[in-house]
């Protein structure tokens, strides 16, 4: 009885895993490359993109439903600045008409395709090689209802 408690916990854990994974649509073969998942971190916790670049609800969650799909910002400067974008662009997918490379390019350098910089209040980012190749990678890897290939 004492071997069985245990072993039956351990199969109830690994059914409960196996489920979780199922219902995540998650697979060994349907897995993100490493890349991607990289790209994932720096857009999500890093970067922190989805504050203005998705949505928010009338509670002021995000609507996970348009993430990353752009959205007018809750914020504005105290004073008046010209340059401002009171609304975000979308990103999910990528931007639309970018190239691969000229995002890469524009996460490395902070220059857009036209060799400007974007407006405020998006930073000029100047990530590395790799972690520029690893958001790039996630954000044409993101499916969107309206972008679809």
């Amino acid at each position: 009885m004492r071997v069985l408690v245990p072993v039956a916990f351990a199969g109830m854990l690994c059914l409960l895993g196996a489920c979780s994974l199922q219902n995540k649509g998650a697979t060994v073969e349907q897995a993100a490359s490493p890349s991607i998942e990289h790209g994932k971190y720096l857009v999500e916790a890093v970067g922190e993109c989805a504050d203005c670049h998705t949505p928010r609800l009338k509670d002021g969650r995000f609507d996970e439903s348009k993430s990353l799909e752009g959205a007018v910002l809750g914020f504005a400067p105290t004073v008046p600045m010209p340059v401002w974008a009171p609304k975000s662009p979308p990103i999910a997918g990528g931007p639309e008409g970018w190239s691969r490379d000229e995002l890469v390019t524009f996460l490395e350098t902070g220059r857009n395709p036209q060799g400007t910089f974007a407006r405020p209040p998006m930073p000029p980012y100047r990530l590395s090689g790799d972690d520029a190749r690893a958001v790039a990678e996630y954000l044409l890897s993101i499916k969107t209802v309206d972008r679809q290939p």
